[in-house]
């Protein structure tokens, strides 16, 4: 009788449906924060997984509460060459205070800044560009190894995160990565709260009228009152760098 030799076969599927993130947004719906994170992180509800963090105004509350979990858990950090001096001593400052243990600095391709970005003035005239070859393309490269991240972005920030759910999937590739939200439905005086219970150091810019900080070239001081997120690549029709999609809309 002859033997049939099976046949490897990788398996090529999304990591996550649609149905899997309304499922999760339905268990979890009502959950405390960290009553969630741990769950994720502790059941291993959602496999391999990783936080990326920009180090700005707010981070340090989600980093604290990963860090109360699982310090190890991989940091993500997109060094894009273009940072203010103060976010890099924040980074460091911060990683060190809150003993997390697995920071990871993804930098863009030398060759491709090289033919793309030689003279680093591409924001100047092409920011999406600058932010696809800076911060997109490291990141989906790195984001290759994991089933799910987690973001900072709340609804209170601007227009297009405010009706964002805790768990979406990841739609800038066919992974079918989940990128869960455990800060959406947290306010400014929820945020401010946190840092003040648990002493937490602020991004030296935010006392200088930073609320939302990226890459110095592409980031303004906002007027009391703005959408926070205002200073961000003011002048052009652009909110987002790529890395999440403005306008993206719930499941729910």
């Amino acid at each position: 009788m002859n033997e049939l030799r099976a046949i490897d076969r990788l398996d090529t599927r999304p990591r996550f449906s649609e149905h899997d993130a309304i499922r999760l947004n339905r268990m979890f719906r009502g959950s405390d924060t960290q009553e969630m994170l741990r769950a994720v992180m502790a059941d291993d509800l959602v496999g391999d997984i990783a936080t990326v963090s920009s180090f700005g105004a707010e981070s340090a509350v989600l980093l604290h509460l990963l860090s109360q979990i699982d310090p190890g858990i991989p940091v993500l950090f997109l060094e894009t060459g273009k940072h203010f001096p103060e976010t890099l001593a924040y980074r460091d400052a911060l990683v060190e205070r809150l003993g997390l243990t697995n920071l990871i600095n993804l930098y863009p391709e030398l060759d491709e800044l090289g033919t793309k970005d030689a003279n680093g003035l591409r924001w100047s005239f092409d920011p999406d560009g600058c932010c696809e070859i800076r911060k997109v393309r490291p990141l989906a490269k790195a984001l290759l190894g994991y089933d799910a991240t987690f973001t900072g972005r709340k609804a209170f920030q601007s227009s297009t995160r405010a009706q964002l759910p805790r768990f979406e999937i990841d739609t800038s590739d066919v992974q079918g990565r989940l990128k869960i939200n455990p800060l959406i439905d947290w306010d400014a005086e929820r945020i401010t709260a946190w840092f003040e219970e648990h002493d937490l150091p602020r991004h030296p810019l935010v006392e200088r009228g930073y609320p939302s900080i990226g890459c110095s070239p592409c980031t303004r001081p906002v007027a009391e009152g703005d959408d926070p997120r205002a200073g961000r690549w003011a002048g052009w029709d652009k909110t987002e760098c790529g890395i999440h999609k403005p306008g993206e809309e719930p499941f729910l």
